[in-house]
Order: structure tokens, then C-alpha cells, then sequence
């Protein structure tokens, strides 16, 4: 057994038209997989599918009766992946009740109900599964503008290590993945202000914004027969932002 060979399992990623999303689709893809690629963009979808060889889904994880039709169009599936997600920066007392429901379906109802729908046919299938969930730096460390945002991503990660341990005699392992800051399409703007960038450099250990191609490869290895005796794991992949920061203090001398 080739402990990071996906060869023969399908997986469903959703978020995949860009970014991490999409990251994960071709390094699972180049690992063998057979990959669905989902998000609600079809068109769009169509396209990068052709290219890495891979079948587009139509699928929006904020519509119960979208994810309903989705999975039963998909058939069985090996792999799920729990990237789709959104953000509205805010102060916590400005958030409309629109704005807090939106991020709430799309980042958390909308990806327990998938989870819910894909995990019930893995169970009856009987021949086990992997789920990877998408979490943040918010996981674990709170900073301001982002409250719902982070309530959602706080919410993920218990939910990975519940349904680990509801669905380990199922042969099912759960795990979640928590980037840093991972520049992508989305947040290009915000870093490019000066201030921002050298705050970064402040925080974490490695002196580099991250990108969704530093993410695809432990989804890989948690999708793959590897990591069959990991789960319920929230693991960061930040340069090292929750665990460590640097100080202008100088170096010793010796």
C-alpha cells in the first residue's frame, strides 16, 4: 500500500473554483483521486475541470435543496472536502441579522448539513471515509472584525473532533485543517498595505504570507491511507502564527 496514493477513491471538493479550494483538487487529483469539483459557479467550473481532469459540480452550500441534489447526483464518494467559505469583516455590534445568517449558512449550517447528507452514505457503504474540514487562524486565536466569521470556523473545529469520535467505528476519520494567512484572490488587496505586511513579519516565525498551494499537500496526506490513525485533529498550517512571534530584540552575540 502506497501510504500517500489516493488511486482509486473519489472526492468531493467544494469551494473548488479557486484558491484553496482548487489547490486541493488538483494535488488530489495528481495524487490519484478522481475529483468533483463543486461550487457555484458551473461555468467556470467546467472549464478548470477539463483541465486537470477532473468533473464539475454545481453546488451551493448555503441551499439545503442544492446540497440534497448534489449528492444524489454524485453517487458515493470517498473523500469530502469542506472548503467552501465566506467572510464579512465587521465590528461585532454592526452585523445585520442578513449578514450574520449568510456567513453562518454558507461557512457552517451549509457544511453540517453536507457533511450530514455525504457521512450517512458512508456509513451505509461500510468501507470508511475521510472528511476534511477547512478551519482558520480564527480556530484558535481571536482578532477583531471577524466575530461571526470566527464563530463559525470555532464551530468547525469542535465539530471535526465529535464527529471523529462518532464516526471512528465507522472507519470515517475527521480532521480539520486551519491556514494562517494564506494570500488568495480574495484578500490580495488587504495585503498590500505596508502596515499590515509588517505586522505579519511580527507574528509568525516564517517571513512569508502563505499560499493554497502550502495547504493541498496535508489534505492529500489526510485524505490518503496514511493518516488512518489520525483524526480529530485541528491542524495549522501558518507559518507558525499560533505558536510563535518575533521581538525586536537583538540576537546574541557569542
Amino acid at each position: 500500500m502506497n501510504p500517500f496514493s489516493l488511486a482509486g477513491k473519489t472526492a468531493l471538493i467544494t469551494g473548488a473554483s479557486r484558491g484553496i479550494g482548487l489547490a486541493i483538487a488538483r494535488g488530489m487529483r495528481e495524487a490519484g483521486a478522481e475529483v468533483i469539483l463543486a461550487a457555484r459557479s458551473k461555468d467556470k467550473l467546467e472549464a478548470i475541470a477539463a483541465e486537470i481532469g477532473g468533473r464539475a459540480l454545481e453546488l451551493d452550500v448555503a441551499s439545503s435543496e442544492s446540497l440534497r441534489r448534489a449528492v444524489a447526483e454524485i453517487g458515493d464518494v470517498d473523500i469530502l472536502a469542506n472548503v467552501a467559505g465566506m467572510n464579512i469583516r465587521g465590528k461585532a455590534e454592526d452585523y445585520t441579522h442578513e449578514q450574520y445568517d449568510k456567513i453562518m449558512q454558507t461557512n457552517l449550517h451549509g457544511l453540517f448539513e453536507l457533511t450530514q447528507l455525504v457521512g450517512k452514505k458512508m456509513i451505509t457503504r461500510g468501507k470508511g471515509g475521510k472528511i476534511i474540514n477547512i478551519g482558520s487562524f480564527t480556530t484558535f486565536t481571536g482578532i477583531p472584525w471577524v466575530s461571526v466569521y470566527a464563530m463559525t470556523k470555532g464551530a468547525v473545529g469542535q465539530l471535526t473532533k465529535v464527529l471523529a469520535a462518532e464516526w471512528a467505528c465507522h472507519d470515517i476519520q475527521v480532521n480539520c485543517i486551519a491556514p494562517g494567512f494564506i494570500l488568495t484572490d480574495l484578500n490580495r488587496a488587504m495585503w498590500q498595505s505596508e502596515e499590515m505586511d509588517k505586522w505579519r513579519k511580527g507574528v509568525q516565525a516564517i517571513d512569508r504570507l502563505g499560499c493554497p498551494e502550502d495547504i493541498a499537500p496535508l489534505a492529500v496526506f489526510l485524505a490518503a491511507p496514511g493518516s488512518n490513525y489520525i483524526t480529530g485533529q485541528v491542524i495549522a498550517v501558518d507559518g507558525g502564527a499560533t505558536t510563535t512571534a518575533k521581538w525586536p530584540v537583538p540576537s546574541p552575540t557569542t
